[in-house]
């Protein structure tokens, strides 16, 4: 799939679907949406706000409040990538929550997750 086409899918979508994963795993709605509010500095009504209309992905993560500057810290393999090796941008903050959701589902404790 191309980086324009993961730009444009639905963020509800998405959402639910690293939900789902972490569900699964025995983890909670509460502890992604704690992730996700960490990593990208929306509260948790602008969080459900955004899960009411359609927002593109791309532009949930070029509209974030605050990035964390933590994130940097993230480090590992997703889709058989290195995140920190991602050259373009907007497809690292993406990788990056997709990271701390497999971390999230592997049961990772949730100070080490949030780079504490």
């Amino acid at each position: 799939m191309g980086n324009e086409k993961i730009y444009q899918m639905d963020f509800s979508k998405v959402y639910h679907l690293l939900v789902n994963k972490a569900e699964k795993k025995g983890r909670t709605r509460q502890e992604v949406d704690e992730v996700i509010r960490w990593l990208t500095g929306y509260s948790q009504p602008e969080l459900e706000e955004m899960l009411e209309r359609p927002v593109p992905y791309g532009d949930f993560f070029r509209d974030a409040p605050e990035l964390n500057e933590k994130r940097r810290m993230i480090k590992g393999v997703v889709c058989g990538v290195r995140v920190e090796d991602i050259e373009e941008p907007l497809m690292q903050e993406i990788r990056y929550l997709d990271k701390l959701i497999d971390e999230l589902a592997r049961g990772k404790a949730m100070d080490k997750i949030l780079r504490k």
